[in-house]
C-alpha cells in the first residue's frame, strides 16, 4: 500500500484540477482558483511523499505531468476562456493554447536534465496561479471592458511563450538553509510577506476583493526577481 500513496496524492491533484474546470465552465472563478490552489498543495506533497517513503516509480513521474496539465494547464485556460468569451466572443478560444503550451512545458521538463535544481521556462503552477488569481479578482470587481479582455488575451500568448522559453527561473526548494545558497529564495519569501501585508492593509480600506489578486501579484514578483537575477 505504501508505494501507492504518492500516486493517490497525485490523483487528488488531478481531481482538484478537474473540479476547477467544472467551476470555471460555470463561471465560479473564485472556487476554481481555490481548487487550483488545492491541486498545488497536493502537487507539492506527492513528490515529497515519494522521496520520504522511498517508493519513487516511473509511473509517478508520468502521472504527475498528466495531473499538472489538467490542474495548471487546462483549468486556468478554461477560466480565461470563460471570462473573455462574453466580451470578445470566439476569439477567446486562443486562451486554450495555454493548456497545449503547458503540456509542452511539462514534457520538456521531464526530458531536460538541466532542470534538477531550477527551471528553464516558467513553471506551470506559477503560470496557473497568476491567471487564476487575476481572473478571480476581476470577476469580483466585475470590470471587463474590451481593451482589458484583449490585453489579457495577448498577454496569455506571452505567458505561453514564457512557459517554454529558454529563460532560467529559480526553484523554491531548499536543500539547506544557508543564506549564500538560497539568498534569492529568501529575498522572494521576504518580498512575498511584505506584499501580503500590504495587500491586507490595502484591502481593509479598498475592499477585501483585492485579496484574490495577491496570487497574481506574488507571481509577478517572482518573475521580475527571476529575470533580474538570472544569468541570461
Amino acid at each position: 500500500m505504501k508505494k501507492h500513496i504518492p500516486n493517490i496524492i497525485t490523483c487528488c491533484n488531478l481531481l482538484s484540477g478537474s473540479v476547477a474546470v467544472v467551476f470555471a465552465c460555470e463561471g465560479s472563478f473564485t472556487l476554481a482558483f481555490l481548487m487550483i490552489l488545492l491541486g498545488a498543495f497536493f502537487d507539492f506533497f506527492d513528490g515529497m511523499s515519494a522521496r520520504a517513503l522511498r517508493v519513487g516509480q516511473p509511473i509517478g513521474k508520468e502521472l504527475d505531468s498528466l495531473a499538472d496539465d489538467i490542474t495548471f494547464g487546462l483549468a486556468p485556460a478554461v477560466m480565461l476562456f470563460t471570462y473573455l468569451r462574453p466580451v470578445i466572443s470566439w476569439w477567446a478560444l486562443f486562451a486554450l493554447l495555454m493548456a497545449a503550451f503547458s503540456a509542452l512545458r511539462l514534457a520538456k521538463f521531464n526530458l531536460d536534465e538541466r532542470q534538477t535544481s531550477s527551471f528553464i521556462g516558467l513553471a506551470t503552477p506559477a503560470n496557473a496561479i497568476f491567471w487564476a488569481s487575476l481572473i478571480a479578482y476581476l470577476s469580483c470587481v466585475g470590470y471587463a471592458p474590451l481593451w482589458l479582455c484583449l490585453s489579457m488575451l495577448v498577454f496569455s500568448l506571452f505567458s505561453c511563450w514564457l512557459l517554454i522559453a529558454e529563460v532560467p527561473f529559480f526553484s523554491l526548494k531548499f536543500h539547506n538553509m544557508k543564506w549564500a545558497d538560497n539568498k534569492v529564495k529568501y529575498v522572494f519569501a521576504i518580498g512575498s510577506v511584505c506584499l501580503i501585508v500590504a495587500a491586507i492593509a490595502t484591502a481593509a480600506v479598498c475592499g477585501w476583493q483585492l485579496m484574490w489578486s495577491i496570487g497574481a501579484i506574488i507571481i509577478i514578483w517572482y518573475i521580475v526577481l527571476a529575470l533580474a537575477t538570472s544569468k541570461l
